[in-house]
């Protein structure tokens, strides 16, 4: 029996070994023009088709599967950062819950998301891709079987020819074309019903898989952009309570005036030059000594924000003297300090009590005893607290320019 196999499978070998001489041999003869081939142009553009429709097939599943890769690429990202702002983010700050909650959201969709994708692409995709090397396989075996077709029609036509008839030879090479011939047309009939169906299913396919894909896509970017705007509210009252619990910081302008209140309650017992002192916050200003300066005051600070017009206020000492004065002439303050003409839009006087070395460009330098001219800002939130705007009296004598002003702190100064 072990023989009989060896022989069997002896046998077998040395058939198969024969017929790929013969057909090696029928090839040769085809490409050298010395025999004939059969051919079907029909079935060649089908099986062109073919190729090209698994080649495609095949640059899509790849381009999908690294699609699906990149996929989980972003959800694990997606994932991490989500973590990283759950560690930072400090219970005691606002909507420390819902950021919980959000995050674990967060990864619920991206891991739906990407099943699906699977589910309804992929896997159709693999299942579509696995039926081409069966029938690349079939279309092979027809090319081969199609040589030996050709190669038995050759040999029954030239023993058929040949000048010693030989009737034994003539049946058996009729009868293994014939049995050539029928395994050779039965292959090609299924191959020339397959392919062209096979050809038109591929519109099908990509239709339905893109279409998967892009309500995939549609359904996952919704949801996460309504996540992605929870997100963004949270940070933003967020933000909303941290700005509301920020203490208010002053301006440099601010700062350096406010210094001056270091010091300021032992001023008058100390021999410290006021130069030298050490400068504190804005303190209040004294009030006024005499009811006459107080109605002033009164009077302009209505008109803070506005050019005041001249108004000629006086004490009751004054009187006599303001009444001597031309009509047409400038109004006058008699303040102790400068009877000189008080341009028009200013506000009030005030007496530098001690020295302020300007620190920026649109500050004024200060000696005690400068007189200032003080005018009403442009934009009043523009000015600083504790800060004034002015022009030194000695510039507009000598001038009558009032655009050499600058600011200076409103501490350092007396009103007059």
């Amino acid at each position: 029996m072990a023989e009989t196999g060896k022989g069997v499978n002896a046998g077998k070998l040395a058939s198969n070994v024969q017929k790929r001489i013969t057909r090696a041999q029928e090839k040769m003869m085809q490409k050298l023009g010395k025999a004939d081939e059969t051919k079907d142009t029909a079935f060649e553009e089908s099986v062109a088709n073919f190729n090209k429709q698994m080649t495609e097939g095949t640059k899509l599943q790849r381009d999908l599967r690294a699609y699906l890769a990149a996929v989980k690429t972003m959800h694990e990202s997606s994932k991490r950062l989500q973590d990283c702002l759950a560690d930072m983010y400090e219970p005691d700050w606002f909507g420390k819950e819902e950021m919980d909650a959000l995050a674990e959201d967060t990864d619920v969709i991206w891991d739906d998301f990407y099943q699906k994708l699977v589910d309804s692409a992929l896997i159709s995709m693999d299942t579509y891709m696995a039926q081409f090397p069966e029938i690349k396989a079939r279309i092979a075996k027809r090319e081969r079987k199609l040589v030996d077709f050709d190669s038995a029609r050759h040999h029954f036509a030239s023993i058929q020819k040949s000048k010693k008839k030989d009737e034994a030879k003539i049946a058996k090479a009729e009868e293994e074309l014939g049995k050539a011939q029928k395994v050779f047309e039965e292959i090609s009939y299924d191959l020339q019903e397959e392919l062209p169906t096979l050809w038109n299913s591929r519109v099908g396919f990509y239709v339905t898989t893109f279409q998967n894909v892009a309500g995939l896509e549609e359904k996952f970017h919704r949801e996460m952009g309504k996540l992605n705007q929870n997100l963004f509210d949270i940070m933003t009252k967020l933000e909303e309570q941290r700005q509301a619990k920020k203490p208010v910081k002053t301006t440099g302008k601010s700062e350096a005036a406010a210094n001056h209140n270091a010091t300021a309650a032992s001023e008058s017992d100390t021999t410290t030059p006021a130069s030298k002192l050490r400068l504190g916050p804005p303190v209040p200003r004294p009030p006024r000594p005499s009811p006459a300066k107080d109605a002033k005051t009164d009077i302009i600070n209505l008109f803070e924000d506005a050019v005041v017009p001249d108004i000629n206020v006086t004490t009751p000492s004054q009187t006599d003297t303001s009444a001597t004065t031309p009509p047409n002439d400038a109004t006058t303050v008699t303040n102790g300090s400068s009877d000189a003409e008080v341009p028009s839009g200013v506000a009030y006087k005030v007496k530098a009590m001690h020295d302020y070395a300007a620190t920026d460009s649109d500050e004024l330098d200060l000696k005690a005893g400068d007189i200032v001219l003080v005018l009403p800002f442009d934009n009043p939130d523009e000015q600083d607290e504790g800060w004034l705007l002015g022009v030194k009296e000695s510039h507009w004598l000598v001038n009558k320019d009032l655009t050499a002003k600058g600011v200076f702190p409103e501490n350092f100064t007396q009103r007059l």
